[in-house]
């Protein structure tokens, strides 16, 4: 039989009943939505992230401006104050804050205005763009951190910490994300599977090689596997925390824990731990190899960068007195 045309076919939420099971759907479904937006950033730019969002909605809360939407003079306005105790690196990131809210609210950005543009020029003119980086921990460095270590299991876990995190010029969130099943050994040495980093949220997963160091001591192989020998660990994170009686908690390590262990190896070897933090593991490896005369293209296979530019900044640093022109004429 043909359908009339004219005939009216009823809506699934016609009836009281399916509208409330569809509208109880669509919450869910935003619910999930919400979640995986999350899930998009790193846990550390989350953090951050809301931090600076805290901030920004204190400040419109202060001077009775409405942080969502936000107009152009409120975050120019709002610039200009905060630019008087933040870091421009701070301010930088306030302002991506700022645009990523109204983005994930389907709001038109505040921070694409003239106006915030100009007073944002301003600020960097006259504070500069230049960065603080944390001090890399050179090999000299790691042997004299290792070398002070406890002999207990607290100092076996530091061991392995340390010299995977330099060896595998490793960030902190993938140091501490490893689990035992993401390392296996091999006559090389150590593969090890990042399955996520900072640059890869997706989790597509990449691995790197860690060799057998030539020094027992300073090893980064053999600490590992002295690390999950001695601490039984057999499935679930790597690196874990010991309290003070030496029990293994099931517990993973923070990723702010592994600052601390670096700052207490370089105070109990002697030397100061201002300026360096977990990050300096990372930038210590890639420093070091550029001093040794390692090729970019090594370096960024190891450290994972997707950016050359980046890189060579730790590169630059490490280059500076490797065949150095003012040293070549004889001063």
């Amino acid at each position: 039989m043909p359908i009339d045309p004219r005939q009216r076919i009823p809506s699934p939420a016609s009836s009281p009943k399916a509208a409330k099971h569809y509208a109880t759907k669509l919450k869910e479904i935003g619910s999930e939505a919400t979640r995986f937006l999350e899930q998009s950033k790193a846990t550390n730019t989350r953090r951050a992230y809301r931090a600076d969002w805290a901030d920004f909605s204190t400040w419109c809360e202060k001077y009775r401006r409405p942080s969502l939407p936000a107009s152009p003079d409120t975050v120019a306005y709002y610039l200009a104050d905060r630019s008087q105790e933040l870091k421009t690196s701070t301010i930088q990131r306030r302002l991506a804050t700022i645009a990523e809210a109204h983005r994930t609210a389907g709001l038109e950005s505040p921070t694409k205005s003239a106006q915030v543009k100009l007073v944002w020029a301003g600020i960097r003119r006259e504070k500069g763009t230049a960065q603080a980086h944390k001090k890399p921990t050179l090999t000299k460095h790691i042997r004299a951190m290792v070398e002070h270590l406890p002999e207990n299991l607290l100092g076996v876990r530091d061991r392995a910490l340390i010299l995977l995190g330099f060896a595998g010029a490793m960030r902190r969130s993938e140091l501490v994300g490893l689990d035992v099943t993401d390392v296996a050994l091999s006559d090389e040495g150590l593969v090890v599977m990042i399955r996520k980093s900072k640059t890869d949220q997706s989790g597509s997963g990449r691995k790197i090689g860690i060799p057998f160091g030539s020094n027992e001591e300073t090893c980064p192989v053999r600490a590992v596997l002295a690390w999950i020998d001695e601490a039984e660990i057999e499935e679930g994170a790597l690196f874990r925390a010991v309290n003070k009686h030496g029990h293994v908690s099931d517990t993973r390590l923070s990723d702010r824990a592994v600052a601390n262990v670096v700052q207490r190896s370089l105070r109990a070897a002697g030397k100061s731990s201002r300026g360096y933090a977990a990050h300096s593991l990372r930038a210590g490896l890639i420093t070091q190899a550029a001093m040794s005369g390692v090729s970019e293209r090594a370096i960024q296979d190891q450290s994972g960068h997707k950016s050359l530019v980046v890189m060579r900044r730790y590169i630059r640093d490490g280059s500076l007195f490797r065949e150095n022109a003012a040293g070549k004429v004889g001063l």
